[in-house]
């Protein structure tokens, strides 16, 4: 069976490729499980400081679902495609490591649910945005309808999957949906240097980061909850003594992760 993830660790950087270029790299059962099996391994190869998730091509990340697939299997067969994707999409959400969505084209459905699980979300001035399953007579089923308001608002986030529009990178950027756009022959560049400065910062506290902003959303007391064991946990690692020693020895540190 034809791969439909192409991958690459570089400079500590494991690129996550989207590659199904006759379907606009659309997510299928085939596609989640191969993402499934590319961040098994991506979260336990230590050489792996970050992750960089990407389509293939010019025209699309990920152009949404593979609509073929709707029509078969059983009458119930939705709800468990909706888990699958949601498990997997949270494990992106949760990954111990940095992750960065370069957003090169259309990233609608379940291709702007993926970008909304990756930590930060840099995009092509080409890059499209949209939510349109009601079209289709669904709504989202992989997040979407739980990480967009937290991203760009309840009203926003409602017109956007009421509507169905698909928007340009620029009101992406301007309605707090992408971190970043940048020209297109620019995105790789600019989402490689970011995460090499992500690189050099300690990886524990890295790792700790996206649980408490996570937690702010369930509510102020698990949010503060969280931080505080996690700064507690941070507070007693050698990194912290490395980073408090660089600092007033005004030198850059040089963290191990422990």
């Amino acid at each position: 069976m034809e791969q439909t993830l192409l991958t690459d660790l570089h400079d500590g950087i494991f690129t996550i490729t989207f590659h199904r270029p006759e379907k606009r790299n659309a997510l299928n059962r085939q596609v989640l499980d191969e993402l499934d099996s590319a961040l098994t391994r991506a979260f336990a190869d230590q050489a792996v400081r970050s992750i960089l998730v990407t389509g293939a091509g010019q025209r699309a990340f990920v152009a949404g679902a593979d609509i073929s697939e709707f029509l078969e299997g059983p009458r119930d067969g939705g709800a468990a495609l909706s888990a699958r994707g949601q498990q997997i999409f949270q494990r992106l959400e949760d990954s111990p490591k940095p992750v960065l969505a370069a957003v090169n084209g259309f990233a609608l459905g379940g291709g702007c649910e993926l970008a909304m699980a990756c930590h930060i979300r840099i995009a092509s001035e080409t890059a499209r945005f949209g939510q349109p399953e009601v079209n289709l007579g669904l709504i989202p089923g992989y997040g979407g309808t739980q990480r967009l308001p937290r991203l760009v608002g309840a009203g926003r986030a409602l017109e956007l999957m009421m509507t169905g529009d698909i928007i340009t990178a620029d009101e992406a950027w301007r309605i707090g949906l992408v971190n970043r756009v940048v020209p297109a022959g620019e995105l790789v560049g600019a989402c490689r240097e970011l995460l090499g400065r992500i690189h050099s910062r300690a990886p524990l506290a890295l790792a700790a980061l996206p649980g408490c902003v996570k937690a702010a959303f369930s509510g102020p007391d698990d949010g503060y909850r969280t931080e505080r064991e996690a700064f507690g946990e941070l507070f007693s690692t050698s990194d912290l003594k490395e980073g408090a020693t660089a600092f007033l020895e005004k030198r850059p540190p040089s963290f191990r992760g422990k």
